[in-house]
Formats: C-alpha cells, structure tokens, sequence
C-alpha cells in the first residue's frame, strides 16, 4: 500500500523548514514480524520529514527519539502545539541541515503518536489491542523503520542519530543493518539496559497498573484511564533525567508559595510541585500502555546478548562509523556505558570517535543547547559529508 498523507502540519512548522507529516500503512503483504515470533499486520508508522531528498537518495539522517518522544523532531507538534523537542538542531544552517540532508524521524512501534501501537484497534476483535498488544523490542521497532525506509527507496542511511533510547535504536541499526548506516551518533546511550534502570521503569509500571482505572489494560471503552498512576511514574522517571546539581540550581529547597512549611502533604517545595506538573502534563499526550510496552522493550535491550554476551561481536564487519557522546552528569546511563561501547568498537576494529561533554545538566542535556555537544555533531556531520561525497 501506497504512503497515505494524513494530518498535515506544514502551517505551523517553522516559515524557513520545508516539512511534511506522513503516515505509512503496510499491510498483509508486508507484515512485521517481530523478535517475540508474533507477526504484526498491519501496521501504520508516522513520521515526518525535513528537508529535501537528493537524486542518489544519499543525503538521508534518520532522527530516532528517546522513550517518550515523538516524530515531531524540529516542527510543532499538532497537538500540544509546543516546538519540535530537537528544533535546535534540525533545520536549514543548523546543526542537522535541511539545507543539506533530508531528515526523517518516526514514532516507534508500541507508541502512541501516530504509529500502531495498544490503543489501535485490534483487526481480529475490532477493538483496541489493549494488553494483548504484542510485546516489543528495539530491534522491532527497527525492524519497522526499515520498511518504512524501503517503501521510501532508500537504500542507505547517511546517518542514523538519537539520544537515550533513540541512541539504542542507532546501535541495533548499525549491528543488524552495517551495509545501509553509513555514519551513527548514539547519544546518552548504552548497550544493555541496567538492573537501576530496570527498577526504575518497574517502579513506573506498577504505578500505572497498581491504578484502578488502568482495568488490566482495558480502559479505552471506559472514558477515564490510569491517570493517576501514570503520573506517578512520569515522576519517577524523571528524576533520572535530571542531575543533583541541576536540581540544586533550579529549586534546592526553596518552598513553593509561602515562606512557611504548611505540616501538611501539599507540594511545600518548588521540586514537589514541578514534579507534580511533569506528571499531570505527561498523562495528557501519552498513552499509559503505550509507556508499559515502551519501557520494556529498553529494559530488554542487550545488545550483546546474541552476540554471546561478547559486545565487541555484535560490531564485527560493521563499517559504520561512530560518534559516540555521553554526559559528565548523566546517571541515567553514564559515560561508563557509552566507554563500554567505545571499548568493544575499538575491539572489532571499528571506526570510532568518542566525547564526554562537560556539563551539570543530566541525561537530559542531549536535548538543550549544549555548544560542545553542538559543535561535535556539526564537526562530525561534515567530516562524514566530506567522506560521503555529499560535501557541495
């Protein structure tokens, strides 16, 4: 089945970015098989584009994005109508250049923005999957893409780049697809989800499920959903976004509006109420099953794991090569992580470049505005470009 256009947001991205926001359907004759053996069909991925394709179709970085992301990279989303969540880096002259590269970013499989995933209607019951959604991996999810990037007729990638979990999609893409990734830059990664990790994203889920109107996943006929539980997690989680030291800076413990402690269990404190916020706001673009398959497929991300548990294995052959960025403050997944996949690339004789960016703002910072992250991924672009032949 042919591309079908749908919501088209092009009025409110930004006058000096050419976008288009798309939505792919593949149906029974291209079916997606996934890692747990259960075959999806059919299914729908989003996605935008930025920028324009070249002839040879070589010019093409694919954007993936973190856990609960989106494929509104660098123009506005169509609901919240708040600024692409990498608007600072993708667009004409920026970092990742419209002007130069055709940009595609996509909602991942299991998500809730566009691409197929709990709340879709199940095709054998007519109503939406719920839990019986199948479970997903990374690999799936890239799984996705690369029909996506063959129904395009692309045949490589230039780049494939991401932070947190999108850095993880940028990893599966190189070890299972070496021959079509040209260049990746995994940012505030890691090869392997850890046991903290783990825990947090366990926390979060019992949260969601320990709610009363998550209804074992079956909350959509009812006009509510686990609100409460779902926001619990969202807090949780984005503790781990954050630094102590950026904590410290933004609220220490400054109170929220009096000068006085109230003995009671309102939000007395700046970062009560701030956390209370992030979780209130999170519920209203996102689906909690969604967070549930979404999170576990980062917790089974082991990159080694069919490599026999030999990480360097997983990079054999692979010619692509690797900018590898981490952050001095990021405790989510900290810089040792990213040295671990440094070390195994180094191992299989991979082409690799590595920068730990010194700043005090967390996991987070591969969103914001970070001059040496900035100034790494423009030089690496253009070297890459350079060897590309996409230097004009």
């Amino acid at each position: 089945m042919s591309d079908t256009q749908n919501t088209n947001v092009t009025n409110d991205a930004p006058a000096d970015i050419n976008h288009q926001a798309k939505s792919a359907t593949f149906g029974a004759e291209e079916p997606l098989t996934l890692d747990s053996g259960v075959v999806l069909s059919p299914f729908t991925i989003g996605y935008n584009t930025y920028g324009t394709l070249n002839a040879d179709k070589s010019n093409v970085i694919l954007v993936c994005h973190a856990l609960t992301g989106d494929q509104h990279a660098a123009s506005p989303n169509p609901a919240s109508k708040k600024a692409g969540w990498w608007a600072a880096l993708i667009g004409p002259g920026k970092t990742i250049d419209t002007n130069r590269f055709f940009v595609i970013c996509t909602n991942v499989i299991g998500g809730c923005h566009g691409s197929t995933g709990p709340q879709d209607e199940n095709p054998e019951t007519g109503k939406p999957y719920g839990m019986s959604f199948p479970v997903i991996t990374i690999a799936d999810m890239v799984r996705a893409q690369t029909k996506l990037i063959d129904r395009l007729g692309i045949e490589s990638l230039f780049c494939v780049i991401g932070g947190s979990m999108g850095g993880m999609q940028a990893l599966q893409w190189a070890v299972d697809y070496p021959e079509r990734v040209f260049s990746a830059i995994p940012l505030a990664t890691a090869p392997r989800h850890s046991a903290q990790n783990i825990a947090f994203h366990e926390v979060g889920r019992q949260a969601v499920m320990a709610d009363p109107e998550w209804r074992d996943g079956d909350y959509y006929a009812h006009g509510t959903g686990p609100d409460k539980g779902l926001a619990v997690a969202r807090m949780a989680a984005h503790i781990t976004y954050l630094s102590e030291a950026a904590l410290f800076r933004k609220f220490d413990r400054n109170l929220q509006d009096s000068e006085n402690l109230s003995y009671g269990f309102g939000a007395d404190f700046q970062i009560e109420s701030y956390l209370r916020y992030q979780g209130s706001s999170f519920v209203d673009r996102f689906d909690a099953n969604s967070y549930l398959y979404i999170t576990r497929a980062t917790d089974y991300f082991d990159l080694a794991r069919d490599h026999d548990d030999v990480l360097a294995k997983a990079f054999m052959n692979v010619k692509t090569r690797f900018c590898i960025v981490s952050f001095t403050s990021d405790w989510h997944y900290p810089t040792a992580y990213s040295k671990e996949i440094v070390k195994a690339l180094n191992a299989a004789a991979g082409n690799v470049s590595f920068v730990e960016v010194e700043t005090d703002k967390g996991h987070d910072a591969f969103f914001l505005d970070e001059p040496e992250m900035i100034a790494t991924l423009t030089g690496f672009l253009s070297s890459a470009a350079q060897q590309r032949g996409l230097m004009s």
